[in-house]
């Protein structure tokens, strides 16, 4: 069968995206892994499909697939970059709702052209933070993310200790998480490097887990700040949130969303 794919990058976060709103999607597994394949395939760090959600008042439903081949958990720059799909699919206004994985989300189009944007995407709220041994520190806003203070982010070992950490037998409840690494640079900016759950590596940006590191960095550094930037290796990305007590809420993240190429493929190369 041929079917029709569109390739997006938020800050360095890149996916293959599918309109299936005509049809049925239930791709399996080797097939994701397969065209997320950076030397077989289309290459990306996940897959996406957008469909109609069967909830009224929702523009569309996000389905989000990591590079292993399994259903991820909500994905922040993803939830951006269907967005901008969404925007030049002519689906909605420059406000839009739709469905993830962890519930209803509210995003905006702050700016758009043919293959560029900059969008604002809601987030869930987050009510609990927890000070794990160590001095990490554990969350959830649509994933789970660990998040760990380093003095030197850049010369940090990311890959043998963000893989310590994502099989941590503690998380093992939690079917693993995600470890980011954060450098306080000062005047509500950090640097910010992150291993991703799924993707089994570091990746150039991470939507939720720069959340959660807005979050924990407010927490660590005994900030009043509610705006935060966060410098990923793939661009940077903006978290403001309000503060309720120990919980977050109204929490955007906003950053950039970029389409690279669309084109056509042969899923019987993909098995």
């Amino acid at each position: 069968m041929i079917i029709r794919f569109s390739k997006y990058e938020g800050a360095g976060n890149d996916f293959v995206l599918f309109d299936a709103r005509e049809g049925e999607a239930n791709p399996p597994a080797e097939f994701i892994k397969a065209l997320c394949d950076r030397h077989k395939g289309v290459g990306g760090d996940g897959m996406m499909i957008l469909d109609m959600s069967p909830h009224k008042g929702v523009d569309f439903r996000m389905r989000f697939y990591n590079a292993d081949g399994l259903e991820g958990t909500m994905c922040g720059n993803g939830g951006r970059c269907i967005t901008l799909f969404a925007h030049q699919l002519g689906i909605g206004g420059r406000q839009k709702t739709f469905e993830g994985i962890d519930g209803v989300h509210r995003a905006r189009i702050l700016s758009a052209d043919d293959n560029c944007g900059v969008v604002e995407l809601g987030v869930i709220d987050v009510c609990k933070v927890e000070l794990l041994d160590g001095g990490d520190y554990l969350l959830y806003d649509g994933s789970n993310h660990v998040v760990r203070f380093v003095e030197d982010v850049d010369a940090y070992d990311v890959d043998t200790v963000g893989r310590e950490l994502r099989y941590d037998p503690r998380f093992d409840y939690l079917n693993g998480v995600n470890v980011n690494f954060v450098e306080v640079v000062g005047g509500g900016v950090f640097k910010i490097r992150t291993y991703e759950r799924g993707v089994e590596n570091e990746t150039l940006a991470c939507g939720t887990g720069a959340v959660a590191s807005a979050i924990a960095t407010r927490i660590h550094t005994g900030s009043n700040a509610t705006e935060w930037k966060a410098r990923a290796r793939g661009g940077e990305l903006s978290v403001r949130f309000e503060v309720e007590g120990e919980s977050f809420r109204n929490i955007v993240l906003t950053g950039p969303a970029r389409k690279v190429f669309s084109g056509k493929l042969d899923t019987s190369n993909f098995r």
